[in-house]
């Protein structure tokens, strides 16, 4: 704050305030604010699903897919073969190890908990899986009308 004497009161006090110091504070809380942000923001590289599910995405799919399912539990399933929790990184080992397109697609089960998925996403990029692409589910059927 600037004080100054006006000399025509007989020396009293006036007072100024001088907003500069604060805006040149936020400004540089904003600078530091964008540089640091990116840095800070964690994610998945994931493949989106489309807006219609692909017939050959289906767990009983072709053969060039691996469909990884996950139930709750949890309990995973590739190609509709059972494999074990603490077994699943190898198993995507030995699958992927003389493959050159590591692409694979996993289908979550309706009750699934969030973590439960992270948690089978990670293990996938952990053996080596470069494509993680999550399969939609099947578009609910309508009811037949009754006449």
């Amino acid at each position: 704050m600037k004080r100054r004497v006006k000399p025509q009161d007989g020396g009293s006090v006036l007072s100024d305030i001088n907003i500069t110091p604060m805006v040149d504070v936020l400004l540089c809380l904003l600078i530091l604010q964008m540089v640091i942000q990116p840095g800070l923001q964690k994610g998945l590289d994931v493949q989106l699903p489309l807006s219609e599910r692909p017939e050959g995405l289906t767990a009983a799919g072709a053969l060039d897919h691996i469909v990884l399912h996950v139930t709750p539990g949890p309990t995973y399933t590739l190609n509709e073969q059972a494999v074990p929790a603490a077994d699943l990184e190898l198993r995507l080992r030995q699958v992927y190890r003389d493959r050159p397109r590591k692409v694979l697609f996993v289908e979550g089960a309706e009750d699934l908990p969030y973590e439960e998925m992270i948690r089978a996403v990670d293990t996938a990029r952990g053996a080596g899986v470069t494509v993680v692409g999550l399969v939609p589910r099947a578009a609910a059927q309508p009811a037949p009308a009754e006449h």
